[in-house]
């Protein structure tokens, strides 16, 4: 994490000195099949994709289409049958099970629909455990989790535990622990999807924000066609393929 010679983040500085000779995360020929009694079913049929850093991406597609299925192939929590996944330029077939955790752990942020937050732990708390994780100490994560909670308008919040949270707080609060770490990539699967338009809508704001300010590359998969709009582009998951939206 950058800071800034008084101790505040300085978001232009992380986005300055990020580095755009790789793209963020590239699928090459990607195929995923699931071995079933009597045949096999291919879920991923050579799909081919790649994100910049700063680069915000719908995943759009029917339930059922393989979206999640993609999301945890680009985040390294399954192999893929066939094809590549390169993060930053570097193919992660070869790594071992040690060096693909530390991709997740330190360059990759998983958003979900339901915000898996720590309910006996504040929101600082929650956002300061991943940072301590990654080796930081306890009073330099503090003051990054509270750095980043206000940046989400929860500066008067930190102190409360999930159950006394609204439901786009505890997502807000879920958004910027995905990226406590600075990730290169952020994966959210459905992050609005349990929440009222108004309130989606709000959350997608602060996502969008900290994408611009961050520089980080964001893959969303989506049913609301009306957020999925207001990204840099759209792709559709069809037939195990991915395409151009239409």
């Amino acid at each position: 994490m950058v800071e800034s010679g008084n101790g505040q983040l300085d978001l232009e500085e992380i986005a300055s000195g990020a580095a755009h000779q790789h793209a963020a995360l590239e699928l090459r020929g990607v195929v995923r099949r699931y071995h079933q009694a009597v045949e096999d079913l291919e879920i991923l049929s050579g799909v081919n994709f790649r994100i910049e850093k700063g680069e915000m991406v719908a995943l759009v597609g029917p339930s059922g289409s393989g979206k999640s299925t993609l999301l945890h192939v680009a985040g390294l929590l399954e192999p893929p049958t066939e094809g590549q996944v390169l993060f930053e330029g570097r193919d992660c077939g070869p790594l071992s099970d040690a060096e693909r955790t530390r991709i997740r752990r330190d360059g990759i942020g998983f958003v979900y629909q339901s915000h898996h937050l720590l309910p006996e732990f504040s929101a600082l708390e929650n956002v300061m455990v991943p940072q301590m994780i990654g080796g930081l100490d306890k009073g330099e994560a503090m003051d990054r989790a509270r750095q980043l909670l206000d940046l989400v308008g929860l500066s008067d919040r930190v102190d409360h535990r999930p159950s006394q949270l609204s439901g786009g707080e505890q997502q807000r609060v879920a958004i910027v622990r995905s990226i406590a770490n600075v990730p290169a990539v952020m994966l959210a699967d459905e992050p609005t999807g349990n929440l009222d338009p108004q309130t989606s809508a709000e959350v997608f704001a602060q996502l969008r924000r900290i994408v611009e300010a961050t520089d980080i590359a964001a893959l969303v998969a989506t049913h609301n066609l009306d957020l999925a709009r207001r990204m840099d582009r759209i792709v559709t998951l069809d037939g195990g393929k991915l395409v151009p939206f239409e």
